[in-house]
């Protein structure tokens, strides 16, 4: 009996000593984070210094260069790039779009979605038929639809907390949205932004051409100007309100592009890797500061951390800007390609694309209740005292997702800081530096330098 205490009594000493261990080296993180951080400025000049980074453009081999100077500076053990091609779409000339009531031309702000496709140069003029989902389109039918511009005005729904939800469900409109309508004869598609927001700021982002490759011009249009549109739809009994609109974009060839990645090199286990990133890659109309200018710079600021404090992981931990998230993911692919090519074996990877807002916790993909339980078992209260303790069962991120395939075993989990203010800026011109909180930024990059700590000392 005396014998078998004493073994208990041992082994709850050692795991309070570890769990003292493990809240010591969390605390270390913090403090190089918010003390000694690095990225907000990196972040600044990446925004101010280089700007809008659409995949193929000029402005994204800067950010690829820079960013590989970067880790360079700060010592990492590897410092590369993964070559990838990716496509190369471009804007044009800024949109134009009115609404026509009569003889009166009301000007209303439009962008034209990535991937999509430009108008005659004269432009479209057409009647409009507003709906609410794919189905309807389908419902309705070419007898209705053709000839028409198809104007999808499903709002968010405002019930959901994580407002990632409301932009999962409202979203089909926009990805498949002008697809379904060419299917049935429309000339044109017009798509309400996808945000909870009220303002005059049009969101673009990717939209996919149907599976021969048609394709029609589709723009987002504003909220604001979306239920002007709509209402005077309502209005009107007689077909007197059109819609123009004329966007000048086109896609070129292919252009060459890289990821770009920095590494730790395990001190036990070198060809087993933790991977963190976000996507380098961002849209025309800004900065890309929250999306993803945040989570590529807390990415490399967890693995300069790491080195500050003194920390040699035991596995390999890498930091990865993915190139070409945005329209076509491309950078992810080649990286799952590229590790199964190598035969890495991948302990988890985490994936922080949902802005630099304050960190509540993380979320793991496709896992069972019990994994879940006793992540928070071990380690929900080192996570208390920093507020970053959601630990739930969730998505985790699309630069990622090709692993799951490509790597049996790979945990893959989502950075998920508050979402309340993401879709306000997401894909917008007021995705900028200024929107970026610098505190919240650190803490997002401590926390998530606190996990690879946690899953390399004591796996999942």
């Amino acid at each position: 009996m005396k014998k078998r205490f004493t073994l208990l009594f041992s082994v709850l000493l050692s795991a309070n000593l570890l769990h003292a261990q493990d809240s010591l080296t969390i605390r270390k993180i913090y403090d190089e984070a918010l003390v000694n951080g690095k990225s907000y400025e990196s972040l600044r000049y990446l925004c101010k210094g280089i700007g809008q980074r659409l995949s193929g453009s000029a402005n994204a081999q800067k950010a690829v260069d820079w960013s590989k100077k970067l880790m360079e500076s700060y010592g990492f053990d590897k410092v590369y790039l993964q070559e990838v091609m990716v496509p190369h779409w471009v804007r044009g000339a800024k949109e134009t779009a009115f609404i026509i009531d009569g003889k009166t031309r009301i000007p209303v702000p439009i962008a034209a979605l990535g991937m999509t496709v430009a108008t005659p140069k004269e432009g479209i003029t057409a009647n409009v038929i507003e709906v609410q989902s794919l189905k309807e389109v389908e419902t309705l039918g070419e007898s209705v639809i053709k000839g028409k511009i198809v104007f999808f005005n499903r709002p968010f729904d405002p019930r959901f907390i994580e407002t990632g939800r409301a932009y999962g469900t409202a979203g089909d409109q926009r990805f498949m949205g002008p697809a379904v309508a060419a299917k049935y004869g429309a000339v044109g598609v017009i798509v309400r932004s996808l945000t909870e927001s009220l303002d005059d700021y049009p969101h673009t982002g990717a939209t996919l051409a149907d599976k021969d490759g048609k394709n029609i011009p589709a723009a987002a249009i504003s909220t604001k100007a979306a239920n002007r549109l709509s209402t005077m739809l309502k209005l009107r009994k007689l077909p007197l309100v059109k819609f123009y609109f004329k966007q000048s974009c086109q896609t070129l060839p292919d252009v060459l592009s890289y990821n770009v990645v920095g590494e730790l090199t395990g001190t036990e286990h070198p060809n087993k890797f933790i991977t963190v990133g976000g996507h380098l890659d961002s849209w025309d109309l800004a900065e890309g500061a929250h999306d993803d200018g945040t989570g590529v710079m807390q990415s490399v600021e967890v693995l300069r951390v790491f080195k500050a404090i003194g920390y040699r992981p035991k596995n390999s931990v890498r930091a990865v800007f993915f190139m070409n998230e945005e329209n076509g993911d491309k950078g992810g692919a080649k990286y799952a390609e590229l590790a199964a090519q190598n035969k890495e074996e991948h302990i988890a990877a985490i994936e922080t694309d949902e802005g630099g807002f304050t960190p509540r916790g993380f979320s793991f993909a496709d896992v069972s209740n019990d994994f879940i339980k006793k992540i928070n078992n071990n380690w929900k209260a080192l996570f208390e005292p920093y507020e970053v303790d959601q630990l739930t069962i969730g998505g985790a991120g699309t630069d990622i997702e090709p692993m799951k395939e490509k790597l049996p075993g790979v945990i893959l989990i989502g950075f998920r800081p508050d979402s309340q203010r993401y879709f306000d800026i997401h894909h917008t011109p007021n995705d900028v530096f200024e929107n970026v909180n610098k505190r919240e930024l650190e803490l997002g990059a401590a926390g998530i330098a606190s996990l690879i700590y946690l899953i390399d000392q004591h796996g999942l």
